[in-house]
């Protein structure tokens, strides 16, 4: 088991163990556990969506699942093989890239109009688990095989027994819809999405399946005091406390309707505490809790919950959205951030910017673009930032008190199909659903659209090293990821590429 102290801050958060779900862990801080190697060569590389053209196409309208990383440096990948889905987990040596086992799934995506991630997860104990057809899921707990397929299993959170009686009326009707997070016990939790009539009545909501198949759910409706709320938000991936005792997530009365923040008790999923959403800059109108996004909680290590939503009215932030901020009850709103929607903050320690001297014991990483696509007024001059989240400054697109702004830093690639007279900056974006955080090196690695892989050097303030992967792809929502090699892991133009010296 790898482990490192990063700060007394931040050693609540799960980085003792590898890159085990979205965001790496239950808390989604995203920060690595080893020291990335430099960006010097692509080492291997592999399709994670068969149903891409091998040619470069304009935009890919999809969030892709996270890869994962077991102590044994096995690279667990989500491949999608359909062009409207069909997916399959491959497990490949970390090293090399070759292939040890490969598994289908009956899995099928819920209603979407983005294509949503499709995002196993790890538990402590190395058990694999990946989303099923009809809102079951299948598990592992030999991942790390080499000789011979492993064994799998399959749960269901309404009863496996239920699901093979009637599974036709399941697979029609309940979905998956969220990646799967598990914490220290070996529990996990996931969304679902119900879209018609089944034998157990099965509305959508909220699922726990404990390490011994026990499932236990409620619905969406029932995590708060509001009759219209029918559904967790798509991409919402759970997130834990710091003492894995509460479960955060979002829910929406449809799709991309207003919503709650919910908390509930991990132990049995009974509802603890809600909020419900807000523009920051119109606070009487109610937040977008968007179903094309890709935001769901971070944690903080004080226990600070922060939540991507997008603006109403729409526009009126140039479709930057906000990035909410709570206390751990969620009964006190703090100081927000002025983009949110489409990006899960990560947590960068106070240590890696050697340039901020003021009294917060952690920053957060963001995505900050300013849009300058039609209908919208931003210069798009798209960056990436580091927010103070206890200290503010006037946002100078809204107007609104939001984080203060450490670093940014531009995205390096004109764009030409916004660069004009009007916007003579504009810059290709960085299309990422979640950032990886180095504090060995003090730099983040992010994906961009311009096809390329940068290392942000937080003590120059520099895009350090670069590795060119493609020609270049819009729209793809990516994460990137550390292996315990240090090998960096990002995906561009629906390819999987391990980058190391």
């Amino acid at each position: 088991m790898v482990a490192v102290l990063v700060s007394g801050t931040v050693s609540a958060q799960s980085i003792r163990f590898p890159w085990s779900g979205y965001a790496h862990d239950p808390q989604h801080g995203t920060i690595s556990a080893v020291a990335s190697q430099p960006l010097s060569r692509i080492v291997w590389q592999t399709t994670v969506d068969l149903s891409v053209p091998t040619n470069n196409i304009a935009e890919l309208f999809i969030h892709y699942g996270s890869p994962l990383i077991t102590r044994s440096n096995t690279v667990i990948v989500p491949v999608k093989t359909g062009a409207s889905g069909g997916f399959e987990i491959q497990a490949l040596a970390g090293a090399t890239g070759a292939v040890n086992w490969m598994q289908t799934t009956d899995y099928i995506l819920p209603p979407h109009n983005w294509i949503p991630s499709y995002s196993p997860t790890l538990t402590p104990k190395n058990r694999l688990y990946f989303a099923g057809g009809g809102g079951t899921v299948y598990y592992c707990d030999t991942p790390d095989t080499t000789n011979a397929a492993p064994v799998i299993g399959q749960v269901a959170f309404y009863g496996l027994t239920n699901y093979l009686a009637n599974t036709n009326a399941y697979l029609n009707t309940v979905y998956i819809n969220t990646p799967i997070t598990a914490d220290r016990y070996g529990n996990i939790f996931f969304g679902f999405q119900v879209t018609g009539s089944n034998p157990l009545n099965l509305p959508s909501g909220i699922a726990r399946i404990d390490f011994n198949g026990t499932g236990t759910w409620i619905a969406a409706s029932n995590t708060v005091t509001n009759a219209t709320i029918s559904q967790v938000a798509m991409n919402c991936s759970p997130a834990l406390s710091n003492d894995h005792l509460t479960l955060y997530l979002g829910v929406n009365n449809g799709y991309s309707g207003y919503g709650y923040l919910v908390a509930l008790d991990s132990r049995n999923l009974q509802p603890l505490a809600s909020v419900r959403l807000k523009d920051v800059k119109y606070s009487g109108n109610d937040a977008n809790v968007d179903d094309d996004g890709t935001a769901s909680p971070t944690v903080g290590p004080d226990g600070d919950v922060y939540y991507g939503v997008l603006e109403n009215p729409w526009y009126s932030n140039n479709d930057r959205g906000w990035l909410l901020h709570f206390d751990r009850t969620l009964t006190q709103s703090k100081l927000p951030g002025a983009f949110g929607w489409d990006d899960t903050a990560s947590i960068v320690p106070a240590a890696m910017v050697p340039s901020y001297h003021g009294t917060s014991a952690y920053l957060l990483m963001t995505k900050y673009n300013n849009y300058a696509d039609p209908g919208l007024n931003g210069d798009g001059v798209n960056k990436i930032a580091i927010l103070d989240p206890q200290n503010s400054e006037t946002d100078p697109v809204s107007g609104a008190t939001v984080m203060n702004e450490v670093l940014t830093i531009p995205g390096p690639t004109p764009d030409p199909n916004l660069r004009n007279p009007s916007h003579p900056n504009a810059v290709r974006e960085w299309c990422i659903n979640s950032a990886a955080i180095d504090p060995f090196t003090k730099s983040v690695l992010a994906n961009n659209e311009d096809g390329r892989l940068y290392r942000w050097d937080l003590a120059s303030n520099t895009l350090s090293q670069t590795n060119v992967l493609t020609t270049g792809v819009g729209e793809a929502y990516t994460p990137t990821v550390v292996g315990i090699n240090g090998f960096v892991y990002a995906i561009n133009n629906a390819i999987l590429f391990a980058i190391g010296h």
